[in-house]
């Protein structure tokens, strides 16, 4: 039976200590530090509008004839802009990440004048941003696992499952769940639920997410202007090998550990 706790007591529920009202706090004060001074550099900026959104053109002229405005955009803007988006795109915002660092890294909009610039700069402001936004869904599930009803989730039996599971290698298995392009990362949610502290956690998610948008930027900046946008289908090629190798790794642990036990 679940146990029941008082309310001077909730706080036994929370992991790590979190508060979350001081994270939100904190993370507000980041939005308007980098979004004052994106408005003054946008309305600072000659868009020329009426190059790209006249009533005679389709959905998609103005669309290619924005990207072309975008690509002449002082690095500020793109940057700027870009940081607020991805650190939107959580869980409870599912925004898509993926194609906007793919679409920052065209060589006709990159902010670098080279692949490996361009790369390690995306790869950089998006996995920070990234990290921000899965800490943000760290602190939601956090205040969702103060209500006891949510909080039982801890005594069922696939929970346990998955926490035996998870304790094998929580960074490891954090780190390749960011790397991997799933729309829906549980992994996050049982990170949360089995209170993985929240340093190895930042760390895990920003050493994923840079490996991720590092490659995502580097194939678009190479291949993009000939095959278009397939970073996406790359990735999802790393993510199948990546599964396979793991597959494959944890099979050959098993056999290992029966061997031992049975000379024993």
């Amino acid at each position: 039976m679940t146990e029941t706790l008082p309310p001077e007591n909730i706080e036994q529920l929370l992991p790590d200590d979190v508060t979350v009202r001081h994270w939100f706090a904190f993370y507000t004060l980041g939005l308007l530090a980098a979004g004052i001074p994106l408005a003054i550099l946008v309305a600072g900026h000659d868009w020329q509008v009426e190059t790209w959104w006249r009533s005679d053109m389709s959905l998609s002229q103005r669309w290619e004839g924005f990207i072309a405005a975008f690509s002449d955009a002082p690095d500020g803007i793109k940057l700027l802009g870009f940081a607020i988006y991805i650190s939107l795109c959580c869980t409870f915002l599912p925004l898509p990440a993926n194609a906007v660092v793919a679409a920052l890294s065209m060589q006709n909009v990159a902010i670098g004048e080279d692949i490996w610039t361009t790369s390690l700069v995306v790869a950089a402001i998006g996995g920070l941003a990234s990290t921000v936004a899965n800490l943000n869904d760290y602190h939601l599930f956090t205040w969702m696992l103060r209500h006891r009803h949510v909080a039982k989730i801890r005594h069922t039996r696939l929970y346990k499952k998955a926490a035996l599971w998870f304790a094998r290698g929580p960074f490891s298995i954090v780190l390749i769940f960011n790397i991997l392009p799933i729309p829906i990362d549980v992994v996050r949610m049982l990170a949360t639920v089995y209170r993985y502290p929240r340093l190895p956690f930042a760390a895990a998610n920003f050493a994923g997410r840079f490996i991720r948008y590092a490659a995502l930027a580097a194939i678009t900046y190479a291949l993009g202007r000939k095959y278009g946008w397939i970073s996406p289908v790359a990735l999802l090629a790393v993510a199948i090998v990546l599964g396979v190798a793991r597959l494959v790794a944890d099979r050959y642990r098993k056999r290992r550990e029966r061997s031992s036990t049975q000379t024993e």
